[in-house]
């Protein structure tokens, strides 16, 4: 057995702990950043058209997305902190049970979960927003992302599990494979098919990493599986949905964000939910990366709880604390002095250019409290503390954010609406700091 963990030994079982993060971390922001390309790639393309009905109609299928993403992460994040654990504890055949499962079930419920929102799709892109208007193009490309989701959801798995093992570039390759063939089947597609050619080209190219990504467990993994009859024991379901269940909260939560910001927006104008569609794609260059720091650390942090190391966890935790800080001060300040020309980039029209400026200085304004409660959920997960990690993924996309939404386009209307993710950022980020003391995590 200990032969079969050398994989996973040799990378995360010894050497210094920040170079080790530091090597873990920055596959997945460049990852993050290569995403980053693979949304904006449809968003530019479709924004050349000049269309704001068409760039709304595909904006508000944004949440879709976020569901499948939910449920890929469920098994690729509970998966990932499970196996990053086992491995802690030198337990290779259970680590192939876990990955196998984790592989088929996802399949199987990117299957379901098309399928049963294809059967109420109309009704469904209306609740995210859309209007008589935009209802066709959402249609148009609601209908090809759904028809892909298998493919969605199952390349969560290998992209998290892969990084367990200490092949971070590898799973950065597969998600960088992904995102060239969208971007060069954007320009390709779109001008003939519309909002349809941007989703063919976006299940395509994940169509492509799933395959490299399963390539590289079956050649390249020395304790991941694939192999259906693979048992996997009750214990470990529950291990696997406990955290994995509080990953996909974050996602589904979002979308329910994303859906009620619609909402609000649309007695405003489409022309409004064309334009924050544009500024939450440019958000993501922030988010994602804090996102990639964050989270990249969950197989260190994973492997340092299952070996009982806390005195190096709470080393680590500082340094990533302060180095998360810095960072997400000067990418809030970058995007801010740069909000304009930014826009530009993604769209000819100066009338939605205009209109999302102060939409995307509010949207990164809090990104300091943002990387905060990412890096303490990052550290509940690895740790598989379910319920503080539960917690805040029902807070800065979740009912915070509702309740600030909801009071702020109450009492302030259409700037309240703006400035309601800055505020639940803020909060979001004093209960992280609550949870953390909480858990003990200080004193551990």
């Amino acid at each position: 057995m200990s032969e079969q963990m050398n994989a996973g030994q040799n990378n995360l079982g010894s050497g210094p702990l920040i170079p080790k993060w530091f090597r873990l971390s920055l596959p997945v922001v460049m990852g993050s950043i290569v995403t980053i390309v693979y949304n904006l790639a449809d968003t530019y393309f479709i924004a050349q058209t000049g269309n704001a009905l068409l760039i709304a109609g595909v904006s508000v299928c944004a949440p879709i997305f976020m569901i499948l993403m939910a449920f890929g992460n469920i098994f690729g994040q509970g998966g990932s902190s499970l196996v990053s654990r086992l491995l802690g504890q030198r337990k290779a055949e259970d680590v192939k049970r876990v990955s196998a499962f984790c592989f088929w079930i996802a399949l199987a419920t990117g299957a379901v979960i098309g399928l049963a929102l294809l059967l109420i799709r109309d009704p469904f892109l209306r609740l995210l927003g859309s209007s008589p208007d935009t209802l066709p193009f959402a249609r148009e490309y609601g209908t090809v992302l759904l028809l892909g989701a298998p493919l969605i959801v199952v390349n969560f798995i290998h992209m998290n599990l892969l990084r367990c093992e200490g092949m971070a570039g590898l799973s950065m390759c597969g998600t960088l494979i992904g995102a060239a063939v969208n971007v060069i089947l954007d320009p390709l597609l779109i001008p003939s098919m519309g909002a349809a050619g941007a989703a063919i080209a976006t299940v395509i190219g994940y169509f492509c990493s799933d395959v490299f990504l399963l390539g590289v467990v079956l050649r390249k993994s020395s304790v991941l599986s694939v192999r259906p009859l693979l048992k996997t024991e009750g214990l470990f379901l529950k291990d696997i949905l406990s955290i994995g269940i509080t990953a996909a909260i974050t996602n589904i939560a979002s979308s329910l964000c994303m859906i009620l910001m619609n909402q609000k927006l649309m007695p405003f104008g489409d022309d409004r939910i064309a334009a924050m569609g544009i500024v939450l794609k440019v958000t993501m260059i922030v988010q994602m990366i804090l996102v990639g720091f964050s989270f990249g650390g969950v197989p260190l942090f994973g492997f340092l709880s299952g070996a009982g190391e806390q005195e190096k966890i709470r080393k680590l935790f500082r340094f990533c604390l302060l180095f998360l800080s810095g960072l997400s001060l000067i990418m809030t300040a970058g995007v801010c002095l740069a909000a304009e020309p930014l826009l530009r980039l993604m769209t000819p029209d100066a009338g939605l250019v205009e209109l999302g400026v102060p939409m995307l200085r509010w949207q990164v304004a809090g990104s300091l409290f943002a990387g905060v409660v990412m890096l303490i959920t990052c550290l509940c997960q690895a740790g598989g503390k379910a319920l503080p990690a539960l917690i805040l993924s029902l807070s800065r996309q979740g009912v915070v954010f509702v309740v600030v939404l909801l009071l702020a386009a109450g009492l302030f209307g259409y700037p309240g609406i703006l400035a309601s993710q800055c505020v639940a950022d803020l909060l979001s980020a004093v209960l992280a700091g609550l949870v953390f003391r909480s858990m003990g995590a200080r004193k551990a």
